[in-house]
């Protein structure tokens, strides 16, 4: 697996306007993009263990990102969905505003590429310039290519 998070993304499941404020509906608004993704086998069982994981501790990265996640079984393949909120979404457990939400699952027998696909993504989101580009996208096929474009400087060309 390459750790490029334009490799994941697709335009339906990608919502630029969230319509939630509070934490666990902007998480459910997002997560429900993934129902029908062919890699998740059961969705449920995938949204109740990122809840769970979200309650033991705050996956808010800073700088108005989060990255609610959950090591599952099930997820056959890591699987990823994008919401943005303008206003923000207050996650109250760590008192901070989100704008960019990373909604991931990946299996519990692949921690290896989990663990470069969050690499990845957190050297695309910590410079500021790179979120405001993410933040100024306005269709979801505008945010894949402002990544895939921030993914080739970062990382160079993919192969």
């Amino acid at each position: 697996m390459t750790a490029r998070v334009s490799e994941l993304l697709d335009p339906a499941r990608i919502v630029l306007q969230l319509q939630s404020t509070k934490r666990t509906a902007a998480l459910h608004e997002v997560a429900k993009l993934l129902v029908a993704h062919p890699d998740v086998a059961n969705f449920e069982g995938f949204y109740q263990e990122l809840l769970a994981r979200e309650r033991l501790d705050t996956t808010c990265l800073g700088n108005e990102v989060a990255l609610p996640h959950a090591r599952t079984e099930h997820v056959k393949k890591i699987v990823l969905a994008v919401g943005r909120s303008d206003p923000g979404v207050l996650f109250e457990n760590s008192n901070q505003t989100v704008r960019l939400l990373f909604v991931l699952g990946t299996p519990k027998s692949n921690p290896g590429d989990y663990l470069m696909l969050v690499g990845s993504l957190c050297r695309l989101i910590k410079d500021e310039a790179h979120r405001a580009a993410l933040l100024a996208t306005t269709t979801p096929e505008a945010f894949i290519a402002t990544v895939k474009e921030l993914e080739d400087k970062i990382l160079g060309p993919a192969k």
